[in-house]
């Protein structure tokens, strides 16, 4: 295993790549571009939600809420794209096929219908060809929303990369999968906000999400919602990828100026400002520039939320960044009366996608999540970001994943370990209680999920 550092290094460099990754994520392509940020956002379904509102969560506070990332980037042929290819399940256009899998875990998608589900030329033991879902489905989207409901999960920021904002393929699909994540917090009572992901972002393009994020309140009314999450009285905006020292393009002083716009602008501002940052970003050290700039903009921040996926790769790891980092983060942040919102992962795996070891952190049925909601409350946070819901290309994805995966010679499969498919999605569920100092699952009710919460809890 790499240390700390390094992976981590290594792991954000490769979310640049993730975001100009061209057609298969929200990236843009340098051809294809529209001429008008008013034109860009108008494709796909951009307009006021119409449809019916279920009452289930508290959409006014981000205070005990354990919310997920939603990439919801994925994409099939024959989905009803513009563009009709396969996006993220893949590395390279062309066949799904073995080889070319871009993703360490496997969907389960045996509760989505045959419509729903799109043919790979990836096989399974039994001969049969393996399916995987779009994000671009709405129905396929709705019914992760159900699951949110049905395991007590609170709900998503939904990923959007400024990068794919001026290319249309890239902004149908993400206007698509928006809307449908905004559908879907409607119908089965969730919250939902939007995180912009700068990753990729050329200098002076910090302009381009001031666009978008206009666009969405007027065309969309998107904070108008009544999913929409607030917080503190005002509409929350998530911006990740503020003060990583790997060289990204934009500046310190872009993203001062682009948290200003949110918090200030007279017309598209009063928003409540979460900022994703480095793990070290109070030290200034680590995966976190040497700028003292990067401090005087997270004391203006109303949220910040370390990234950690990566930083530590078992309990032991866990209780040793709670202790040196977690908790002095927490601190400063409540001395300035700012919100401190950790981030946990249930484990990392990114083989097939870079060719690194398969299953690198081992999830340990449940114990290194478990442990890191356990430091999340000793350090008495009233908020947590679980990475992520869907991500399979990393292996951090907590939804519903097989155990019976593909067989191949070129690309390889982590699973559950032989646990239950909704295995996390019940974890997270009880990660939420107990943030929020409920009672959490007795033994009788599901003996696994007590017995890997009570190892994780003993470490």
């Amino acid at each position: 295993m790499r240390n700390v550092v390094s992976f981590a290094g290594l792991f954000v460099g490769s979310l640049v790549l993730l975001a100009i990754a061209g057609s298969q994520s929200c990236a843009a392509a340098e051809t294809n571009k529209m001429t008008s940020a008013s034109n860009e956002l108008l494709i796909g379904p951009v307009a006021p939600y119409q449809g019916p509102v279920v009452q289930g969560v508290d959409t006014k506070t981000l205070t005990g809420k354990v919310m997920c990332g939603y990439q919801g980037w994925f994409g099939a042929p024959g989905d009803g794209r513009s563009e009709d290819n396969w996006r993220h399940w893949t590395k390279q256009r062309g066949s799904f096929a073995d080889g070319n899998a871009k993703v360490d875990l496997w969907p389960d998608v045996s509760e989505l219908d045959p419509s729903q589900r799109f043919s790979t030329r990836l096989k399974m033991a039994d001969g049969q060809n393996a399916e995987v879902f779009s994000s671009f489905e709405k129905s396929t989207v709705l019914k992760h929303f159900q699951w949110m409901r049905d395991y007590g999960l609170d709900g998503v920021f939904v990923q959007r990369f400024a990068t794919g904002l001026a290319d249309r393929n890239s902004l149908e699909h993400c206007n698509t999968v928006l809307a449908n994540c905004r559908e879907g917090a409607n119908t089965y009572g969730r919250t939902y906000a939007v995180m912009y992901d700068l990753s990729g972002l050329d200098a002076g393009q910090t302009e381009r999400v001031m666009n978008d994020w206009r666009l969405l309140r007027r065309k969309m009314a998107i904070t108008e919602d009544p999913a929409y999450l607030h917080h503190h009285g005002k509409p929350v905006v998530a911006v990740w990828g503020i003060g990583f020292n790997d060289h990204r393009n934009y500046t310190l002083a872009e993203c001062q100026k682009l948290m200003e716009f949110f918090k200030n602008d007279p017309e598209s501002g009063g928003c409540t400002v979460m900022l994703g940052v480095p793990a070290h970003w109070r030290k200034l050290d680590g995966d976190a520039v040497a700028d003292s700039l990067l401090l005087d903009i997270a004391a203006k921040a109303d949220v910040i939320s370390p990234w950690t996926v990566g930083r530590y790769t078992d309990p032991s790891g866990a209780a040793r960044y709670a202790q040196d980092s977690l908790k002095p983060d927490a601190a400063w942040c409540q001395v300035r009366g700012i919100d401190y919102m950790p981030v946990v992962f249930p484990g990392f795996s990114w083989h097939n996608m870079k060719g690194g070891p398969l299953n690198q952190i081992p999830r340990r049925g449940g114990q290194f999540l478990w442990s890191q909601f356990n430091q999340a409350k000793s350090a008495d946070v009233s908020m947590v970001y679980v990475a992520m819901f869907d991500e399979v290309d990393e292996g951090t994805a907590i939804f519903k994943c097989a155990n019976d995966v593909p067989v191949g010679t070129e690309s390889q499969f982590v699973t559950y370990e032989g646990l239950p498919s909704d295995f996390y999605l019940k974890m997270v569920g009880e990660g939420t209680k107990l943030i929020r100092g409920e009672k959490v699952m007795t033994p009788a009710s599901t003996p696994v999920l007590h017995a890997s919460v009570n190892r994780a809890a003993s470490q």
